[in-house]
């Protein structure tokens, strides 16, 4: 519409001046409802032939569109189980800080499971004392059998002597070697006994201990998980959490929390696919807000999607059909102020509307440059002049039209 106009001022109007002050005809008489198309049809056809042309130049070498908003991201506040609320340590659209405690789920069966594995280390420290009080015991026994083992030989080796004189029977001597094999077992039994006790002491215990400390560890874990933190500083919002509530991981989350710094310093913009050959990192943009009307902010392009996203695929048990991917998508693009602090008043979701101006001045600069590529190039930066003016406009009559069509 501002082209139309703008070229109606250039062509039509012109036109209309010369029949009518020139040529003398007037409207009503000469120029009427049905002679306009005759007697303007020179600044007609000119008009509509500047304004496709002028829209083409203008929306090609300087894009526009007004799918533009301060996205911003938001943290799920969820417990890392399925618990019932015990405590709640915030309200609603309360600002925190990271790591502060949000609410605590009921940790009575955590709590359990922590001192059932800290009685086990004690039981375990307990079971080693008694390992080096017997291992004591696995020495005297030792010790017991290696002096019963002795007497035994002593008495044998006696009575072996006798023998060959005739002085006892061979039946105390046999029964004597018996004794002595007999407490060269006892003896090995105690010996077997204590390296049982010893490797008990240097590995099983320390083993289980080593079990029961982990057992402990993860006990804890599962305790922490019961205090649910801020991950990152912001505000927490839709957070109606009250003792008594069940909070499910998968079903029922206990709010939103929104980063302190979402959706601050970047725009994105969504431009028209025809665009991808235009749109460069580095390009200077402009862009106006509904949340900070009457004012154009100063952008510059710093990142260009390479890809479409109406065009991705996922992969399901049914067959793609492209019919379903028809509707185009836009190319996106981040844009961030070019000044610092330009975003900072804006709301971060607010939508916008931006423009992308196309940059020729050092192809203007070139000496070896052609007359009708420097009259073109000249003729594209004026467009941008005009584009830039009806983004202007378009700042002065945003905030009205938001008015009129919220119904106010």
């Amino acid at each position: 519409m501002f082209e139309l106009m703008l070229c109606s001022l250039l062509t039509i109007f012109p036109d209309y001046l010369y029949k009518r002050y020139v040529q003398g005809k007037r409207i009503g008489y000469e120029i009427n409802l049905y002679t306009m198309w005759y007697e303007l049809r020179w600044g007609i056809s000119a008009c509509l032939m500047l304004t496709i042309s002028l829209i083409t130049l203008i929306f090609y070498f300087h894009p526009s569109t007004k799918n533009v908003t301060a996205v911003f991201r938001t943290v799920t506040i969820l417990p890392e189980t399925v618990g019932r609320v015990d405590e709640v340590f915030v309200g609603l659209n309360q600002k925190v800080e990271a790591g502060a405690p949000l609410f605590r789920l009921d940790d009575s069966q955590q709590r359990a499971a922590l001192e059932t594995a800290r009685r086990k280390i004690a039981e375990l420290d307990a079971e080693a004392k008694v390992a080096q009080t017997d291992l004591v015991t696995a020495d005297g026994q030792i010790q017991e059998a290696q002096g019963a083992l002795q007497v035994a030989i002593d008495e044998y080796e006696l009575k072996a002597q006798l023998l060959t004189r005739d002085a006892v029977a061979r039946r105390e001597v046999d029964r004597l070697a018996n004794t002595v094999e007999s407490r060269k077992g006892a003896l090995s039994s105690a010996i077997a006994k204590k390296d049982t006790l010893l490797a008990k002491i240097a590995d099983l215990l320390p083993s289980q201990k080593a079990s029961a400390e982990a057992a402990l560890a993860q006990a804890q874990v599962e305790l922490d998980k019961t205090l649910v933190r801020a991950g990152v500083a912001g505000t927490v919002q839709q957070f109606t959490l009250r003792p008594g509530d069940v909070v499910n991981t998968m079903i029922r989350p206990a709010g939103i929390l929104v980063p302190a710094t979402a959706g601050k310093g970047t725009l994105i913009a969504g431009f028209g696919q025809i665009e991808a050959q235009v749109m460069k990192r580095g390009m200077i943009a402009e862009a106006t807000c509904i949340g900070k009307p009457f004012t154009i902010i100063p952008l510059v392009v710093t990142e260009v999607q390479d890809v479409i996203a109406a065009g991705q695929l996922r992969i399901t048990d049914q067959l793609l059909d492209v019919q379903q991917l028809a509707q185009p998508g836009t190319l996106t693009v981040f844009l961030q102020p070019l000044f610092e602090g330009g975003l900072d008043d804006i709301p971060p979701g607010s939508s916008c509307i931006a423009n992308a101006y196309t940059n020729n001045h050092d192809a203007l600069a070139d000496k070896n440059i052609g007359a009708m590529q420097w009259v073109f190039l000249h003729v594209v930066d004026t467009v941008g002049l005009v584009h830039a003016m009806i983004l202007r406009i378009q700042a002065l009559l945003l905030p009205v039209q938001t008015l009129v069509f919220s119904g106010h």
